[in-house]
């Protein structure tokens, strides 16, 4: 490569030179010989003209010696090779000559004529002739100019020399060093960097191989690094990996397919890894290995797998071509894994996916699986299935109040009374929440499955423990029966939760079988829901005012504001179903604000008439409304109306109160010492009443219906069991500062008994029925009027 390198750049030099230097040596010797050529020219004329002169008397003398002796003279000079002197009549012709006459022919003659001035005038008395050697380039140059010639040749060869070395110095010898490190890197193995410096492009040629060699080092050293860490890793891994060759030969394992397989390295490299495969196993592998090189997807396939010893281990096979994944290597590489434990841990864990975890009873994914199994097997054996969906009564507010820890505590007690009425191959489910399902089968399932619902209903009259307090709660059950009610697992479960849902609708605590009219009512539910929310939008929903009044003297003093949606095509709807729905469906707190600004303009028109001035209005809030914006709300709602604070009455049942939260517990305050009067409703039907009087502001308590319509109730002293709870609210609540209203007062009976023990205002129907307001307002006028006449 050396020589090259430098006979190119001799190669170049030359032609350089030869292309710049040559003409212009050329064209320094034209000029030159050019030069010489007039020089001689002149200075030969000026000899001939001289020596012309010179011969004119010794020629007519026709004096040899003389003319012998010019010509000699002439022959002397060095620009002159030969003389020949003649006269015109051919009497005289003498020649001089330096060279052969032979070589004449070379020469250059140049004659001039000779004249001679007599008396007579001039005259052309003969010629003289001299030849001259014709001049080349080199012949015509003087000593000077050879001087300069050869100095200038020398000059050029010094150039050239210079140039030869220089290069040899500053571009061959780099190049050597650099080949030498490349010859050295590749012999050797090892990167080796060149020793040279300078500033110039070599050097920095010589600088980059060296940053080269540097990268190069440390690259390899990683990929070494990482080589040796692949290695490690593939050995090291606690997993049986192991590379099979485009022929599917085993061609490496790892030190822990080796420790787990128990062959040697040693026996197995080379032979194909189907011999240790199973040999009932062989068509499942190749025909998986076939579809997924098809496919160009990674095989995935579950064998048993032959180790040293002879057991078989169930292993996962995943394989991974390197050619798919871009290498260049044929064959592919697998990671062989003991599923062993792996299936018996995967029988523990779909147990646990069909398992609640809180119970340990089915989850609904294990039911819905177990019904389909049942069923499937009652369609063999012409057998019965019951489904029973039962769910609890009231269970949300026990979240609410007392938390989901004890609200899980009470789903485990449920679940432990319940366990000794199930039979073993009956089965039990949580759903969810507090929804349970249970399934019976077999001969009489119809029959175990009604008096199941029934003995859970009976159970409930136990009262169950949360945070060392008596809870009282109840279950409505949906019982279907297979195949009378439903024709698919899904549908009995379904047909069982609809039972269950008009349960609730009839009143909660019992058992329902399914029967094709709930369907219906199922439907009419939905619509229902779907009037509530056109409802709220199209603000259907108005405030009823039903009388609260003096007992003593019949005269009202205020109202219960009592929700009623007035539909423009059926007309005045029913609240119970209603309010269930909305209960269910979570707008129940939105009816309840339409239904307290109804309630704040129906009082303010009230306030108008004679004597209501003072009339307060008793508004039903639901747990949704208890929120902190609630007393800021209500202030604006009075402020815009012109109502005194003390003249609203915020009903609120137990079930608000069945926890103390201290968020409610701030809200009620609030409320209470802007004015506003804070009433306990359906006071004795909840927990723990008694407490309630104590722990929160209330300054009204009403004693629900049920007691007031068994007041007079003559069987198993009922009536006289009653008269002593009312009694003993009425004094309790007073004792505590409290006004007393009994609700559902429908007889003079019934008032007279109240009256009797102390109770402070009635409500019912023996007063008023609840009145819209235009009526209201019409009926209040007619008493006034009638009261005034009497």
């Amino acid at each position: 490569m050396t020589h090259s390198v430098e006979s190119r750049f001799i190669a170049i030099i030359s032609g350089a030179l030869l292309v710049v230097v040559a003409p212009l040596f050329t064209l320094f010797l034209a000029l030159s010989s050019q030069q010489a050529a007039r020089n001689l020219t002149e200075h030969v004329n000026v000899v001939l003209i001289t020596n012309s002169r010179a011969l004119g008397k010794p020629l007519w003398e026709l004096d040899r010696d003389s003319i012998h002796q010019i010509a000699s003279m002439l022959v002397a000079d060095s620009a002159i090779s030969g003389v020949q002197i003649s006269d015109n009549t051919g009497k005289l012709n003498i020649s001089e000559v330096d060279v052969n006459p032979a070589d004449f022919r070379g020469l250059e003659a140049i004659s001039e004529p000779i004249f001679y001035k007599s008396a007579e005038g001039t005259r052309n008395i003969g010629s003289i002739t001299v030849y001259v050697p014709k001049l080349g380039w080199f012949s015509a140059l003087h000593q000077m100019e050879m001087a300069f010639i050869s100095i200038f040749i020398i000059a050029i060869l010094t150039v050239f020399g210079a140039a030869i070395l220089g290069n040899r110095i500053m571009v061959i010898k780099p190049l050597m060093r650099l080949t030498a490190a490349i010859e050295a890197t590749r012999r050797l193995g090892s990167r080796h960097h060149v020793d040279w410096r300078s500033n110039d492009e070599m050097g920095r040629l010589a600088k980059s191989f060296n940053e080269m060699q540097t990268l190069l080092e440390r690259e390899e050293r990683e990929l070494k690094r990482a080589h040796q860490q692949t290695t490690d890793i593939y050995n090291l891994t606690p997993a049986m990996l192991f590379s099979l060759t485009a022929n599917d030969q085993i061609a490496a394992v790892s030190d822990y397919w080796l420790l787990a397989t128990g062959y040697r390295r040693e026996d197995i490299i080379g032979h194909p890894f189907s011999e240790l495969v199973a040999p009932a196993d062989r068509p499942v592998y190749g025909k998986r290995k076939a579809q997924a090189k098809a496919n160009g997807a990674a095989i995935e396939v579950t064998v048993r797998f032959l180790c040293a010893d002879g057991r078989m281990m169930d292993v996962l096979i995943v394989e991974t071509e390197l050619g798919a994944a871009g290498g260049s290597i044929p064959g592919s590489l697998s990671v062989m894994t003991d599923v062993t434990e792996l299936r018996q841990s995967e029988l523990r864990n779909h147990q646990q996916a069909i398992s609640d975890h809180l119970t340990g009873l089915l989850n609904r994914q294990g039911f819905e699986a177990m019904l389909d199994r049942t069923i499937t097997e009652a369609d063999k054996g012409a057998t019965e299935v019951a489904c029973l969906f039962v769910d609890l009564d009231r269970f949300k507010a026990i979240n609410d109040n007392f938390g989901h820890a004890a609200g899980d505590a009470v789903l485990c007690q449920f679940v432990e009374r319940t366990r000794p009425l199930l039979h073993d191959t009956d089965s039990a489910s949580r759903l969810g929440g507090d929804e349970f399902a249970m399934l019976i089968a077999g001969e009489g399932a119809e029959r175990r499955a009604t008096d199941l619902a029934q003995k859970i209903v009976d159970m409930f009259e136990v009262p169950f423990r949360v945070q060392g307090t008596s809870v009282r709660l109840s279950a409505s059950i949906g019982l279907a029966f297979y195949p009378n009610h439903a024709a698919s697992a899904g549908e009995l479960l379904q047909k069982s939760d609809m039972a269950m849902y008009a349960r609730k609708r009839d009143g909660k605590n019992g058992a329902q079988v399914y029967d094709p009219a709930i369907l219906d009512q199922t439907r009419e539910r939905a619509e229902i829901e779907s009037d509530i929310e056109v409802g709220i939008a199209a603000s259907w929903f108005e405030a009823h005012f039903q009388p609260i009044v003096d007992i003593e003297t019949g005269v009202p003093s205020g109202f219960e504001a009592l929700m009623r949606m007035r539909h423009p095509r059926k007309g005045l709807m029913s609240p119970a179903g209603i309010v269930m729905v909305a209960e269910e469906t979570g707008t129940i707190g939105q009816i309840g604000n339409l239904i307290l600004e109804d309630a704040m303009g129906n009082l303010a028109r009230v306030s108008r008439l004679p004597g209501m001035a003072e009339a307060y209005v008793a508004v039903n809030f639901s747990p949704l409304q208890f929120e902190p914006g609630l007393p800021t709300r209500l202030a604006g709602l009075l402020g815009r109306y012109g109502i005194q604070p003390s003249r609203l009455v915020v009903e609120i049942t137990e079930a608000v109160l069945m926890h103390d939260n201290p968020e409610i517990r701030t809200i009620l305050n609030e409320i209470q010492r802007f004015g506003c009067r804070i009433a306990l409703d359906d006071f004795g039907t909840g927990y723990s009443s008694l407490s309630y009087l104590s722990r929160f502001p209330v300054d009204i308590v009403k004693i629900d219906q049920s007691f007031v319509r068994s007041l007079t109730d003559k069987a198993d002293d009922i009536g006289s069991k009653n008269r002593m709870l009312v009694e003993g609210i009425s004094a309790i609540s007073h004792k505590m500062n409290c006004k007393v209203v009994a609700e559902g007062v429908e007889t003079e009976e019934q008032r007279t008994l109240l009256k009797q023990m102390g109770i402070d205002y009635a409500q019912g129907y023996l007063f008023s029925k609840p009145r819209e307001i235009s009526d209201l307002l019409s009926a209040l006028s007619a008493w006034r009027i009638k009261s005034m006449a009497s």
